[in-house]
């Protein structure tokens, strides 16, 4: 029979090591007590340093054998130590008896990169992914995405995953996973811990939700939960789901008509234990008011089949509006015809990033072969599937207005006519190549508000 792994993500600090070793203590101690109910637990811990602070503290706090307890460090196992990952873990699995296999993430790693290797690689044999759970520090959360765009720090140590902000990581994380648990809700009010519980909600609708102080979380939440599936994992973050709404409803083209109305489902069921009582949980999925009725949080898609000019649009990302929470899609650049371009908001910073070529850019044979492939692509007779695609999530923030300021960056009439090759462009054109855009009216808040947080976590467990 597989074993079940569960892998837990996070952002630096936000508590995923003091959850996972409260986790395997009450494993220990169901274990002295009840044999019946008491499972062997194995663990794998990542870090990016060459010296696995996380290993040693999980090490330190239990009785877990040295030989169960693999560290994994100066590198990622989303990206570097992919192939040591798989490695490691059917080692364990040939060499040990255990029950099940937590994987402890890096603060700067991606969820979807780990979960493949135990879907599709060779981990896939011995182990069933179970869930993938992220770990979110509401006080930190708070300061970055609720209230507006506080200093988001620096990785500590060599950064594996290249210059993709960190805040872009968290959201990552919290967009592709099974369970979110909002630690450190003692740092937070009731009314922000609900605001950040609804702003998940709006990011991850299909996330179950649980909040908790000091990693206090029973062992059953997080372990043999079988919350996992790959399909709905990668489709549900919520700026997928608002961009494949306004897919659905036929809408696209350069026009002005770009107001719609948009329902906000809630098909999904999440639990939210207050602090002061971890066993309670109650329903949210029914009879409370929707998120732009709460707190003023909104989703909107923005679709043009017109490019954007390099150098507007890349001074609108250097000076966007408070309230917007996330922002990415597909843009299509003037002077990029072949790049497709991935955009991506979140913070205080803006990644661009070529994710792959436009099928337009092909040969006609190959345009062929990949449109009889994907019947549904959308094509225009004149620039085939070129076209700029955002989901747009904000929190009082005017829709309208970021609107008409993303039409002012389109070219217009008479530049559609220029040879767009001459315009001065600083955005990627290699596969995988980066360019970060921060907004720059931020620098002064970022300052005040690092050293206030740094101040409110002195003593705090990471």
């Amino acid at each position: 029979m597989a074993i079940p792994v569960t892998i837990l993500c996070g952002g630096l600090g936000a508590g995923k090591t003091t959850l996972l070793s409260r986790l395997l203590e009450s494993e220990g101690e169901s274990e002295r007590g009840n044999e019946s109910e008491s499972r062997d637990v194995a663990v794998l811990v990542n870090d990016v340093g060459e010296v696995n602070v996380d290993a040693d503290l999980v090490a330190a706090r239990t009785d877990l054998a040295g030989d169960e307890l693999v560290a994994l460090e100066n590198g990622c196992i989303c990206c570097s130590l992919g192939g040591e990952l798989s490695r490691s873990v059917i080692r364990l699995w040939q060499e040990y008896d255990f029950d099940a296999l937590v994987v402890e993430a890096s603060g700067v790693g991606e969820p979807e990169p780990i979960a493949r290797q135990f879907v599709r690689g060779p981990a896939g044999g011995p182990y069933d992914l179970d869930a993938v759970v992220t770990v979110v520090d509401a006080r930190q959360f708070t300061d970055t995405f609720v209230d507006g765009r506080a200093g988001v720090p620096e990785p500590q140590g060599p950064d594996e995953t290249g210059s993709r902000p960190l805040a872009d990581l968290w959201l990552e994380q919290i967009e592709f996973c099974d369970l979110l648990v909002v630690n450190k809700c003692d740092l937070v009010s009731d009314d922000e811990r609900e605001r950040v519980v609804t702003l998940l909600e709006t990011l991850q609708p299909r996330a179950e939700i649980v909040a908790t102080e000091y990693g206090a979380l029973e062992a059953d939440r997080v372990l043999e939960t079988g919350l996992f599936d790959l399909a709905a994992a990668r489709e549900s973050a919520g700026w997928k789901r608002a961009i494949e709404g306004a897919a659905d409803d036929g809408s696209d083209g350069f026009d002005d008509s770009h107001e719609r109305e948009h329902e906000h489902e809630h098909e999904y069921e999440h639990q939210v234990s207050p602090p002061d009582d971890h066993d309670h949980t109650h329903d949210h999925s029914h009879d409370h008011a929707h998120p732009p009725e709460r707190y003023g949080i909104e989703t909107e898609t923005y679709h043009r089949v017109r490019p954007f000019h390099p150098a507007r649009f890349t001074a609108l990302l250097e000076d966007l509006p408070d309230g917007l929470v996330r922002a990415k899609g597909l843009c299509w650049i003037a002077g990029r015809e072949r790049q497709a371009l991935t955009m991506s908001f979140a913070g205080s910073e803006t990644t661009l990033e070529v994710t792959g070529r436009w099928v337009a850019s092909f040969s006609e044979e190959r345009q062929e072969t990949y449109r009889q492939g994907q019947p549904d692509l959308r094509w225009d007779e004149e620039w085939g599937d070129r076209e700029s695609r955002l989901a747009i999530i904000g929190r009082n923030l005017s829709m309208d207005a970021l609107t008409a300021r993303l039409d002012d960056c389109l070219l217009t009439d008479e530049e559609m006519g220029d040879d767009w090759s001459t315009y001065e462009n600083p955005t990627p054109t290699a596969m995988g190549q980066m360019e970060t855009v921060t907004v720059m009216e931020t620098a002064a808040a970022t300052n005040s508000s690092s050293s206030s947080s740094s101040k409110s976590e002195i003593g705090r467990e990471n």
